[in-house]
């Protein structure tokens, strides 16, 4: 039968796997996870708000996250280099996992030590930083989801997934509340900007880590379920690593030094934003098809093990279609592009929304990192115990119902203004149906995922989960300067019906699966 439609469990037992040892793990694995994030969006745009940077250039710092949409590329690496000295000692996960997290925290302290009031240098700087932070935070997520995988059963998967975004709620509140509340205690205001004041913040974020470290130091490594087919040697390990890395150079050289000619033919249409962003959509294309390119050349060349090659990227991908053939496993990669879209998009521009209606930094704190994270783990909860008692694809379905509507609720915010009630409204509703969507949605994925390829598979559907929407959200501030708040809001709430379509088909196509793999 397949695992994405496994049967419900009873009410007793859903609850009990709350109390599993590998579930409580994922409580601070999540903590852990949860600590970066904040620290490139939410949390960053306000300090580059306070910094006096423009909005626009504000959300486009979000890309900087954009290394979770692509951890796909180099999740094979992560499955396939051994650490040196690390592996042996921790074994592959776990290795692996204390890498990661010791470039989180070196990647917070460099972006807390620039200021980025300071010119374009530093800005730049900043953006380098924060590149750095997203890719070594996508590291960990793949290693995280990895072990998460592996380290239980199917039926224990859902309540990993809450008690892991119930973590990992917990390290936003952190480094979202906890940093708005101590760089405002340091001094810095919106209007009064204290660069030291976000300095500290930033270096006390990067101690938070330590919970991260220290539970990678204490759990047990997972026991292998699937050994490895091939065994290469370590020059072939090396040159897999070097094709990676010259491929992602060709991406970073050419969107950096094509900007000025997208920035002209922006400039020849008069700036309108619509054709603007259909031009950095290009231009984004454009730089993803060089390191395409550059990597298939220089396989062909022979720089790199063919069959490697074909083992760590291809093969992943060939079992997935394998298992659920070309149209289930076409409309099974829809939804996961699609699925958070109404979450996500509007989430990167969510500070800068309530500032703009005149709220303060400790009143966002309150509302939305701490009230808002807060209704999230009980949503995350609720999902996880629904979607273990009803099954999956139901909560999947009202997930993505909630998520949809309740972005209507921020319309009427941003008519209403400045308006304390209607906020905590558009975050309770905001937070409970996100966190509700999202735990489902997790043990929706882990459910697709292979025991051969755990880390890439799951690596490409969260890569792809997160790739269509995070690039919107990158233009939210110059949708927003062109329809403004309501029909932003508006625009993200049309945006997920489609979604509901998707969930109900995907639902059918797994049932007629199932059906024909039991008969």
């Amino acid at each position: 039968m397949n695992e994405a439609a496994a049967q419900p469990q009873g009410w007793g037992e859903s609850i009990r796997a709350f109390l599993h040892p590998r579930v409580i793990t994922m409580l601070f694995l999540g903590f852990a996870a949860g600590i970066p994030l904040l620290l490139i969006f939410s949390s960053l745009s306000l300090w580059l708000g306070e910094a006096g940077v423009e909005r626009k250039a504000v959300t486009f710092f979000s890309w900087a996250a954009l290394g979770y949409s692509f951890k796909f590329v180099w999740a094979p690496l992560i499955d396939k280099l051994p650490v040196p000295v690390l592996t042996q000692v921790l074994g592959r996960r776990r290795a692996w996992l204390l890498v990661s997290q010791l470039f989180i925290m070196l990647a917070i302290v460099l972006m807390g030590s620039i200021d980025p009031a300071i010119g374009k240098e530093n800005l730049t700087l900043m953006a380098l930083a924060a590149v750095l932070l997203g890719f070594a935070s996508a590291t960990q997520d793949i290693v995280i989801d990895a072990y998460r995988i592996e380290a239980a059963e199917t039926r224990l998967q859902a309540m990993m997934s809450s008690t892991y975004i119930a973590g990992y709620r917990v390290g936003m509140i952190v480094a979202g509340a906890g940093a708005l509340y101590l760089a405002s205690w340091f001094g810095s205001d919106k209007g009064n900007y204290v660069y030291t004041a976000w300095q500290w913040t930033y270096f006390i974020m990067a101690a938070t880590m330590l919970v991260g470290v220290i539970t990678t130091l204490v759990i047990p490594e997972p026991e292998r379920k699937q050994t490895d087919k091939h065994h290469y040697a370590a020059l072939d390990y090396a040159r897999l690593l070097l094709v990676f890395a010259v491929a992602v150079s060709g991406f970073v050289l050419t969107f950096f030094y094509s900007s000025s000619l997208f920035d002209s033919f922006n400039a020849l249409v008069g700036g309108d934003a619509f054709i603007g962003f259909g031009l950095e959509a290009l231009h984004f294309a454009l730089a993803i098809a060089v390191a395409v390119l550059v990597g298939w050349v220089l396989v062909q060349v022979g720089l790199v093990n063919r069959d490697m090659a074909q083992d760590t990227w291809v093969a992943p991908i060939a079992d997935f279609f394998a298992r659920y053939g070309l149209k289930t496993a076409l409309l099974l990669l829809a939804l996961i592009g699609l699925y958070r879209i109404t979450d996500i998009v509007p989430g990167v521009i969510s500070n800068v929304f309530y500032q703009d209606l005149g709220f303060s930094k400790p009143e966002i704190a309150t509302a939305v990192k701490t009230f808002g994270v807060i209704v999230s783990i009980v949503g995350g909860f609720a999902g996880g115990l629904i979607a273990t008692r009803f099954g999956v694809m139901r909560t999947l379905m009202w997930g993505a119902i909630l998520t949809a509507f309740t972005n209507l609720v921020f319309v009427w915010l941003a008519v209403a203004g400045y308006n304390v009630p209607v906020m905590y409204l558009a975050v309770t509703a905001d937070n409970l149906a996100a966190g509700f969507a999202s735990a489902a949605f997790v043990a929706f994925l882990s459910s697709l995922t292979s025991v051969s390829f755990t880390a890439v598979q799951y690596a490409i559907f969260s890569s792809l989960m997160t790739l269509f929407p995070k690039t919107i959200g990158g233009y939210s501030g110059t949708i927003v300067d062109a329809i403004g708040y309501p029909g932003f809001f508006t625009f993200t709430t049309l945006i997920g019906i489609p979604v509901l379509w998707l969930v109900w088909l995907v639902g059918q196509h797994l049932q007629v699966s199932s059906g024909d793999a039991d008969s």
